[in-house]
């Protein structure tokens, strides 16, 4: 695992999208996990400038989003298609046929699920997976508990998530209480994994994901396990680390 602060907020995007950047050169046809949510944006614009100022090409990527709501459909503003195509998709070269939003409106969920880990597997798995971490440890929507070894399925969302995200409806009662998630064992066979997090409401849930023991507690302490994985946190959510970490991947690498 390799840990590395930055400054601030835009520092961590920055970073992760340098990541996220040598990746897509190294591999055209790279095979990317993506996360909604508030953590990755910075990320998300950064690739879209390099896309437009440099010419980073997403022509050959394939993607797959980690999760959805069950029962709002895709041109709903709060589900995860549509923060997906206003936040990265519509100002990214991207092929739609190798565009995968998980369908919270599927007739039959179950078999929808089923068949997003074969297609999973058809691209050849993922190369690389873009996590956040949720307050209360959780990766996608694993919540507090959730099977290690589990794959994309149905789940019921965690009181605090619930809490967590009423502040995007207009009245509590909107917020679905399922969702569809890839698993932990999901996540954790993506070849490499890159995880963020920022402000000090997320500091403990890092450090039990870094430091802390391998727990279904702390969904994210699974990747302790993992053998390519880069958690990039500004300083806040870094504040409580007790080991000596790096301030650049490169450096990781080549120092």
């Amino acid at each position: 695992m390799f840990v590395i602060i930055k400054e601030d907020y835009d520092q961590m995007s920055l970073e992760g999208a340098k990541i996220v950047a040598d990746r897509l050169r190294r591999k055209p046809n790279l095979v990317l996990g993506l996360a909604t949510g508030s953590t990755p944006l910075g990320l998300y614009k950064e690739l879209i400038r390099m896309h437009k100022n440099e010419g980073l090409d997403f022509s050959k990527v394939t993607t797959f989003n980690l999760d959805e709501y069950v029962g709002i459909p895709p041109e709903h503003d709060q589900s995860y298609h549509y923060f997906m195509k206003e936040n990265l998709f519509k100002d990214l070269n991207l092929a739609p046929r190798f565009v995968h939003v998980p369908n919270g409106m599927a007739k039959d969920i179950n078999t929808f699920c089923d068949w997003y880990e074969k297609r999973i597997k058809e691209f050849g798995g993922l190369d690389l997976q873009i996590l956040g971490i949720g307050g209360n440890g959780h990766i996608a929507f694993n919540e507090p508990g959730s099977s290690l070894g589990s794959r994309t399925r149905v789940k019921t969302l965690d009181e605090k998530t619930l809490a967590d995200n009423a502040r995007f409806f207009d009245d509590e009662t909107q917020v679905p209480k399922y969702a569809i998630t890839m698993g932990v064992g999901t996540i954790m066979d993506a070849k490499e994994i890159l995880l963020l997090a920022n402000g000090e409401k997320k500091a403990n849930a890092v450090k039990s994901a870094v430091e802390g023991p391998i727990t279904a507690q702390c969904p994210a302490s699974v990747v302790q396990l993992h053998q390519n994985v880069f958690v990039v946190v500004d300083k806040s959510a870094g504040s409580t680390l007790e080991g000596k970490y790096h301030d650049s991947w490169k450096r990781i690498l080549f120092e």
